[in-house]
């Protein structure tokens, strides 16, 4: 009896982390969504339910918890930067922002589904002729709003080979490494004209030599066959 009814709870609390997870990939994290005052209440509303529940496993869910907690304000930053973006569209083409907010929220849906083009007629009726730019101005910002969760993920996927590599990183080493990464060619991206130039390059306009002549060792020797 006993462990039917322990396996009930464990079951119930599975049940409970998927969906808070789940509430926090999908109605918070996502790059369209509610304002940030709102993904505010609905973060702390869902770090408070995990708090809830960490006394039964504190081993797994209080580290999550936590590391959730605290850092709260940088995964969160790129809310910011898209409300006033959306707040930009709004007053530039004197709408309401809760309409402008309601065109970057369709970006949600499929567009195969019934419900996106139900949405698409909607707000086409309701902006006229500015509807196609208001869509287009939205979906830049959108494109050109970075999350930090992805930030973040993409430098560590980066980072990681490099740290394997020693046991101990010091200043100097980790110095070498900025110094490297900021200077080494992109072998290949999916924007075409970064292929072939360094992330200073990209960012100054201007060419620089090899990044080991950089260091001073002199310039590159062509192969030998």
């Amino acid at each position: 009896m006993l462990a039917l009814e322990a396996e009930a709870g464990a079951h119930a609390l599975a049940v409970d982390i998927r969906t808070l997870i789940a509430w926090l990939s999908h109605d918070v994290l996502a790059l369209v969504g509610p304002s940030r005052d709102i993904r505010n209440e609905m973060f702390d509303f869902i770090v408070a339910e995990l708090g809830r529940r960490e006394s039964v496993d504190p081993r797994r869910i209080r580290p999550v918890r936590v590391a959730l907690q605290n850092q709260r304000d940088d995964l969160l930053a790129f809310t910011g930067v898209l409300d006033d973006k959306l707040a930009t569209i709004a007053h530039a083409h004197q709408l309401p922002e809760h309409i402008v907010r309601a065109v970057c929220v369709l970006h949600r849906k499929p567009s195969t589904s019934p419900s996106y083009w139900q949405g698409w007629n909607r707000l086409r009726a309701r902006m006229g002729c500015q509807f196609h730019a208001v869509f287009d101005a939205v979906a830049q910002a959108m494109a050109q709003t970075p999350r930090s969760s992805v930030l973040v993920e993409n430098l560590n996927s980066r980072l990681c080979n490099y740290f394997t590599l020693r046991r101990q990183l010091g200043g100097s080493y980790l110095d070498l490494l900025q110094f490297f990464l900021n200077h080494r060619c992109f072998m290949r991206s999916r924007v075409l004209e970064s292929v072939g130039k360094s992330p200073t390059q990209l960012m100054t306009s201007r060419d620089h030599p090899h990044w080991l002549t950089l260091l001073g060792l002199g310039p590159l020797q062509p192969q030998r066959a």
